[in-house]
């Protein structure tokens, strides 16, 4: 377990049933390995966030080819590892791609034990039942767990609410409860196929921690200039979320993420209302979430192999 950190700079929540107190806001891993920021610099900024009281660390097996466990994994040496509430994501659905992505992130990150994975981008309604066949990704992370390899257990998604709740439903099938999850939430998601309206309200039934991201749609949602970077950072960190994570790829970027945290009051009703009223025509149709819309941000349509193929077994059942 993480020890409880005591910093003035953070706030801390607890992360969902698991008892686990993290930073209400995490550090966004595909930034701190973009082939623009320099190793040094990376190792620097996730070094200074842990020193400060941050101490959630997102990041998935296929971001910038591993560069970004990797980085990781420096920054966790010299004492830090202890600092850290480590989380990452695969991409595998069968038993033999989920168990190569868990293990090459446990030697990238150069750890024992990762306190979270994640099954990452589960975007279309036929993921669910793959992950949780006899032979899916679910049951090699249940069998880490068991090994001590892993710690807990979530799912991500950033395509369609009710996606997210067949993936609920579907684990509650196999009698199975996710630790967390993780979606978008941010001012603009009210309008278009919104997680904030449809699957938070289950998470928080539930007890699931609830992971936020896209709080600035990687710098989209402020393209209209209707609201600005702390008004979107603190509208997400007014919802009922463990963690919001946020893309930092400079220091500059990492002490806006503190000044959201030191400047947080829970917002009135008035308040609440106010930002989502205003970005409601800009928000029509997801064009400024494009993560909902394109497949943009979907590593696993660019690549769908990043998934583990299907040709063998596809090949057995004609047989």
């Amino acid at each position: 377990m993480v020890p409880p950190l005591k910093n003035p700079e953070m706030i801390y929540r607890t992360l969902g049933s698991t008892g686990e107190k993290v930073s209400a806001v995490g550090l966004g891993g595909w930034n701190l390995g973009a082939p623009l920021l320099d190793e040094k610099t990376s190792i620097q900024i996730t070094r200074t966030a842990l020193d400060r009281g941050l101490n959630f660390i997102d990041n998935s097996w296929d971001y910038n080819n591993g560069d970004s466990e990797i980085r990781v994994g420096k920054a966790l040496k010299d004492g830090y590892r202890k600092k850290a509430f480590v989380m990452t994501k695969i991409d595998g659905r069968n038993r033999k791609e989920a168990t190569r992505q868990l293990e090459e992130s446990l030697k990238r990150l150069d750890i024992d034990c990762i306190d979270l994975v994640q099954h990452h981008e589960v975007l279309r309604f036929e993921d669910p039942d793959r992950i949780f066949a006899e032979d899916g990704a679910n049951a090699v992370l249940e069998e880490a767990r068991q090994a001590g390899k892993i710690r807990y257990i979530g799912f991500t998604g950033h395509k369609d609410p009710r996606i997210h709740l067949h993936m609920l439903g579907v684990a509650a099938e196999h009698g199975f409860r996710f630790d967390t999850v993780q979606m978008p939430l941010n001012v603009m998601d009210a309008h278009f196929r919104s997680f904030e309206k449809q699957v938070l309200p289950v998470l928080v039934k539930q007890k699931i921690g609830v992971l936020g991201m896209k709080a600035l749609g990687a710098g989209m949602i402020l393209k209209p200039r209707i609201v600005t970077p702390m008004e979107c950072l603190h509208y997400a960190l007014n919802l009922p979320t463990s963690v919001v994570i946020t893309g930092i790829h400079s220091m500059k970027l990492l002490d806006q993420a503190f000044e959201a945290i030191r400047t947080f009051r829970p917002m009135s009703q008035g308040e609440v209302a106010s930002l989502p009223a205003r970005t409601k025509e800009a928000a029509k149709e997801g064009k400024y979430e494009m993560f909902k819309t394109s497949t943009m941000y979907d590593a696993t349509a660019r690549d769908p192999s990043l998934m583990g193929e299907d040709s063998e077994q596809v090949r057995n059942l004609f047989k």
